[in-house]
């Protein structure tokens, strides 16, 4: 078994015990609607099948000397407009949900994996980075998305929500950020790293910014709904987001609004 199947397997067990542990959390729910928990578990099931096929020398092939690994591409058409789904279930938690904005979002989305695929897929260099830069402009307008629209609505449903929604959106900015960042340094791009090193980095990533998202998300949310009856694991992911709070320590003015005023809209939350 080689470094890279071995990478693969790794990323397939930590899937594994993400969507465990998702499922563990969906059993008491603590008022978190128990469809976030299902995306939650579905993102990893889906990433780690992806996975699978590279770990079993499926999910590439060979193009102009160079490996494509077409698989990460399926993983991540699904999984990325899942995740900004959620991001975008956290800011409108108690609110109605702005499904014009999401499907925006999520569309525009599939636009930067679906270009980043064709730009893999392009023998010629000028025609790959064409498309690499028509992607990062894509990936643009989502970062406007989830750093504007979405973060002035959770302002809007308290100060405790629109607090938990900034270090969500600071961690998952700085994950996403990696994934252009890495594919431009790898075979695909400037080749100033190995193949090695390019799957391990794209084992991390992915990883992080699934399992470690979504755990801090639903841990975040959890604790936000029901502070009575807290875990390990929730105090871990509140450690963790209060880190997050230090780095962005002052980007959010008190907003005044208290924890039972968040709590007297929850109920809306619950419309679809």
């Amino acid at each position: 078994m080689n470094f890279q199947t071995t990478l693969h397997w790794l990323y397939v067990a930590g899937m594994t015990i993400g969507a465990l542990h998702f499922w563990s959390l969906s059993r008491d729910p603590k008022g978190v609607p128990q469809s976030e928990y299902l995306v939650a578990i579905f993102i990893p099931i889906w990433s780690g099948l992806a996975y699978m096929s590279m770990a079993l020398g499926q999910g590439k092939v060979e193009l102009a000397g160079r490996i494509v690994h077409y698989a990460r591409y399926i993983d991540w058409m699904v999984t990325t407009p899942l995740l900004l789904l959620t991001l975008a279930w956290t800011a409108m938690q108690f609110v109605k949900k702005d499904w014009t904005l999401i499907g925006f979002l999520m569309s525009t989305q599939i636009v930067v994996i679906t270009t980043g695929l064709i730009a893999d897929l392009s023998a010629q260099t000028w025609v790959r980075y064409l498309w690499y830069i028509c992607g990062t402009a894509a990936f643009l307008v989502v970062l406007w998305g989830i750093w504007v629209p979405l973060r002035a609505k959770a302002r809007g449903q308290g100060s405790e929500l629109a607090r938990l929604y900034q270090k969500l959106t600071t961690y998952f900015t700085v994950l996403w950020i990696g994934y252009p960042v890495v594919w431009l340094i790898g075979p695909s791009g400037l080749g100033l790293v190995n193949q090695d090193i390019d799957t391990l980095l794209f084992c991390i990533l992915p990883f992080f910014s699934k399992v470690g998202f979504s755990f801090l998300d639903l841990h975040g949310l959890r604790g936000l709904q029901n502070r009575q009856s807290e875990t390990g694991f929730d105090r871990a992911a509140d450690r963790v987001l209060h880190f997050l709070g230090v780095v962005n320590a002052g980007w959010i003015p008190a907003s005044g609004a208290s924890r039972s005023q968040t709590r007297r809209r929850s109920p809306e939350g619950q419309k679809p």
